[in-house]
């Protein structure tokens, strides 16, 4: 599927190649992990605390890191920006998959 033709999926199962395609670089892959480990921290850290201030710094964490190695090592634009959900959820799933090692890291 090409990337002008990556506008509509009937599911998730059919986004996530697309995903995956958009996350090619590396060191793209390497910011989005660890957003998403510090975004976990922070989430931790807000159950700990009990401040919810720890909720914003996993958003911005998470998506900070992502959108720096889009635009400055992938050169694309965030799936986010067009498929908040799916983004959003394989974001997870992408994590996971690095973690056993289904993914290069």
């Amino acid at each position: 599927m090409t990337r002008a033709h990556a506008r509509e999926f009937e599911s998730f199962a059919a986004f996530y190649p697309y995903y995956l395609s958009e996350h090619r670089d590396r060191t793209c892959r390497r910011l989005h992990f660890a957003g998403s480990t510090v975004a976990l921290i922070c989430l931790l850290m807000s159950v700990i605390t009990g401040n919810a201030w720890w909720l914003a710094g996993a958003v911005v964490s998470g998506y900070a890191f992502a959108w720096v190695g889009h635009f400055g090592f992938e050169k694309n634009r965030p799936a986010t920006f067009r498929h908040p959900l799916y983004s959003l959820m394989g974001d997870w799933v992408m994590y996971a998959d690095i973690l056993r090692g289904r993914i290069p890291f």
